[in-house]
């Protein structure tokens, strides 16, 4: 009997198709249960995408927990067969919290594990069922690659702090070089690491460009890593869907849990990865596993929410989102003088929105705190946002250039003479409280954060607060309130951002657009 299409929603229509390759391939289908018990996943919170998991108590009184990811309980379930090769596929659901919204939502993944004595080859062929995967949604993709040993690997004999090395990724996910020059730089990493780092994010593009550049950066610095990954890349080359395969250093994960070959896909049209999955062998061992692993998830779900936008032409235009006020004006005129004008943006009217056609560039005008939103959420390629804001927001964007405007400081102020109690909490007034609480987390205390949208400097005048954290420029305001510096949290000036999936598709444009403008900034 055959069943019309047209009674299958797009997600629906995918599950089928992917379940049908994985099958094709020699992969099983693995079911299992709604519930786990919460130890499972107690100990392994960072390598959960959300580390919120939602809990209930069972008729026996055992603590479970609805399952916020499917790798770990299939690893769990599974019988640990160094000398053989299991694999696996699953569409299950996972329970996740949606920070920005506060609330958990239910997320519908489709995807493979390949575990035990696994080769290159195996490697290889997860990575094209990615592909594969990628292209049953739209032609319009790309898997993007990484190799996490290798930065991990120039920073083993370095004195290090974890917190340093954390940095360090969080910069390469950010794709922020000037983060890279800065760290490097405070923790004395030689110049020939430095640039080896640098060299690495700087190289990104189709596999078949920037293969020759990798050999070339190996040659000159010496990486334990360097050479399987080159050797699986060779390989990965010899296939026609090598087109579809992109290195790309920023895609990076926990170094507890993740090793070797990382990887994130992209649908030109969808505004954020659809597809994540890598080798995770010290996930392994930290289960007390003997045996390797890889795999990747596609989150269907998702395919829903784009609709058409998945399956539709590329749109060759770059939107990008600019803050009202003198901050974007002035990066207005950067861009303009760099050949990005669109000189309807400064006429006096009330349209938010301007285009270019020569160009092909379009200009909106959105309030300074929602720029990040607006990238990070696809409706703009690229903006340009306060520092400030990207620190309390924690948008998952691209940080590519420092625009050298905007200067000032996010900083922590109190009334002179001030002394902290140590037999209580810091009362923190502040715009900033998610910015506030990571800085004291960092320093191991505890605040009582009072959010507040203005007039933050009087809170420890009127005894509401004991210090502030707030944007600090001239210090002017401050004094006459009788107020001081105590602690500087971060330098403050205005950022290019980009969405990592629209930089997935144009990152052509977008680099040249960000080299003229960093020749105007400097």
């Amino acid at each position: 009997m055959q069943i019309s299409d047209e009674l299958f929603t797009l997600s629906e229509k995918l599950v089928l198709e992917l379940k049908q390759l994985y099958r094709s391939c020699g992969y099983l289908p693995y079911r299992m249960s709604k519930f786990e018990e919460y130890d499972l996943y107690a100990g392994y919170k960072d390598f959960l995408v959300s580390d919120t998991v939602l809990t209930f108590t069972d008729t026996n009184g055992k603590l479970m927990a609805l399952k916020p990811d499917v790798t770990l309980s299939i690893i769990n379930s599974h019988k640990d067969l160094p000398e053989d090769v299991q694999k696996v596929f699953y569409n299950e659901n996972v329970y996740r919290s949606d920070t920005s919204a506060g609330v958990f939502r239910e997320i519908l993944q489709t995807g493979l594990e390949c575990f035990g004595n696994i080769t290159r080859r195996d490697i290889v062929e997860v990575i094209f069922l990615a592909v594969r995967s990628l292209q049953a949604v739209s032609e319009n993709c790309v898997l993007a690659l990484s190799d996490l040993s290798l930065i991990e690997e120039v920073l083993v004999n370095e004195d290090l702090s974890l917190k340093t090395k954390r940095e360090i990724f969080e910069a390469f996910t950010q794709r922020n070089r000037s983060a890279i020059r800065e760290i490097a730089g405070s923790c004395a990493l030689s110049d020939l690491k430095r640039d080896y780092l640098l060299a690495l994010l700087e190289t990104h593009g189709p596999l078949k460009d920037t293969l020759p550049v990798l050999k070339e950066i190996f040659a000159e610095i010496e990486v334990r890593g360097s050479e399987p990954f080159l050797r699986t890349l060779s390989l990965l080359s010899e296939d026609p869907l090598s087109e579809k395969l992109r290195i790309d250093f920023s895609v990076t994960g926990d170094i507890h849990y993740y090793n070797g070959i990382i990887f994130k896909g992209y649908v030109d049209g969808i505004p954020a990865s659809i597809l994540s999955g890598g080798q995770y062998d010290r996930l392994m061992q930290r289960l007390g596993k003997r045996s390797r692993a890889i795999g990747f998830a596609v989150y269907t779900g998702q395919i829903e929410d784009a609709g058409r936008k998945a399956t539709g032409e590329t749109d060759s235009w770059l939107n990008i989102a600019l803050p009202k006020g003198r901050l974007g004006e002035k990066v207005y005129a950067l861009l303009a003088a760099s050949g990005y004008e669109c000189p309807e943006v400064l006429e006096d009217s009330r349209k938010l929105i301007f285009e270019n056609p020569e160009r092909k560039v379009r200009y909106f005008w959105v309030k300074p705190s929602d720029v990040a939103v607006y990238v990070e959420r696809g409706a703009a390629d690229i903006g340009i946002v306060g520092k400030d804001i990207l620190l309390e927001q924690e948008a998952k964007v691209y940080e590519l250039l420092d625009l050298k405007t905007g200067i000032c400081k996010l900083a922590v102020a109190a009334p002179k003479a001030y002394e902290e109690d140590p037999e209580r909490a810091v009362k923190v007034a502040t715009k900033f409280p998610n910015a506030a609480r990571k800085y004291y987390r960092s320093l191991g205390k505890d605040i009582d954060v009072i959010k507040l949208n203005g007039s933050i400097e009087i809170a420890p005048l009127l005894e509401l607060s004991d210090v502030i954290v707030d944007i600090v420029e001239t210090g002017r305001t401050l004094k006459e309130n009788g107020l001081e510096v105590i602690e500087t949290i971060a330098p403050v000036s205005a950022r290019l951002i980009a969405n990592p999936a629209a930089y997935a598709f144009r990152s052509g444009t977008i680099d040249r657009l960000t080299a003229d403008l960093a020749r105007k900034v400097k």
